[in-house]
């Protein structure tokens, strides 16, 4: 089936949604169980045991300890307006940030951060001094910045108006909080629908109906993400599995033994890696272990890398070679691991 299909349903009693791309599945968000503490979630949280070591602190919040990278000048005690921006590794604290975004379809709002401006990625003049009137309409208390997202290129003004209003305003009520009190969550973070809705282009079709997932073979395709074999074209294969510490990719010719079959292979494989991690949900330190290839090509490698990695949407870098000649990158977690999800 060619065009795009957005597929809303229940997976496991958890909400879902599956974005489905020429009859492939290209996306999937599954929503945590309800003790976890989702990305994006806003508490009002009091400073707990500094981790001198790390340059951090453990903070105190009514969903559990939470872990503030970068505590320089706060002291015990204090309290503090963060952010959850990553999901918690089992048996750790959540990691936050002391400085908060929020985020809606055509805009981010910044509080700290002053400005109003457009995404790079509109370049249409026209429709840029479009956008900027609607900016300049925008009334943003003191402090606070807006930007407006690559969405709001093709959507109507008075659209993208009412988005931006809507979010300045939930952002002036949030940071209106008291500084002083008790620990609250003052902002849950956004569910796997909100996530879908918020950042995947337009679908042509949309199916919210129960059922949704098996009508249109989803659950077959989310199935099939149990094997860490992936299929790559030219008739290679990767093998992409979780362990305790990272992520480990093997990468193989297959049957083609020509003197480029290598480079081929791991070009293939870097092309389908994103994908591969974000249906998976798997991040944090990863590991490849490419087909052999000579060094001069090596920066083509990591050339190709990082090109893959560019418009997945989920920050990840590429770190470089080891002594073994593995391919260490490392990615934001943004997702869950799907095994978790489907518990």
């Amino acid at each position: 089936m060619k065009g795009s299909i957005a597929v809303f349903d229940t997976l496991n009693g958890r909400e879902a949604a599956a974005l489905i791309v020429d009859g492939a599945l290209a996306d999937l968000l599954v929503d945590a169980s309800e003790d976890r503490i989702r990305p994006g979630a806003i508490y009002r949280a009091r400073v707990g045991r500094p981790l001198k070591g790390q340059g951090g602190a453990i903070l105190e919040t009514p969903d559990g300890p939470m872990f503030l990278r970068q505590a320089k000048g706060v002291s015990q005690g204090d309290t503090l307006i963060v952010q959850a921006s990553t999901w918690a590794e089992p048996g750790k604290a959540t990691p936050v940030a002391a400085r908060v975004l929020f985020k809606s379809r055509f805009a981010m709002v910044t509080p700290g951060a002053e400005g109003l401006n457009i995404s790079k990625a509109i370049r249409d003049e026209e429709r840029r001094v479009e956008l900027r009137a609607i900016l300049d309409a925008i009334k943003a208390p003191d402090g606070m910045g807006v930007v407006l997202r690559t969405a709001a290129e093709g959507a109507e003004d008075d659209t993208v108006a009412e988005d931006v209003a809507a979010l300045v305003d939930l952002a002036s009520r949030v940071m209106a909080e008291p500084r002083l009190g008790a620990p609250e969550m003052l902002l849950d973070g956004p569910s796997a629908t909100e996530i879908a809705w918020r950042d995947w282009p337009a679908p042509d079709v949309t199916d919210d109906r129960p059922g949704s997932l098996a009508r249109s073979g989803a659950d077959d395709m989310i199935a099939a993400l149990s094997d860490p074999r992936v299929e790559l074209t030219g008739g290679g294969f990767m093998f992409v599995e979780p362990t305790r510490a990272l992520v480990a990719v093997d990468v193989n010719t297959g049957a083609d033994t020509s003197p480029a079959s290598a480079l081929k292979v791991n070009l293939a494989a870097l092309a389908a890696l994103p994908r591969a991690l974000r249906l998976r949900g798997l991040a944090g330190q990863i590991v490849l272990d490419l087909a052999p290839v000579a060094k001069r090509d090596r920066r083509r490698v990591e050339d190709a890398a990082r090109g893959a990695f560019r418009s997945d949407g989920i920050e990840t870098t590429v770190l470089g070679w080891t002594p073994l000649g593995h391919l260490e990158l490392t990615r934001k977690r943004e997702r869950l691991p799907l095994a978790e999800c489907l518990r």
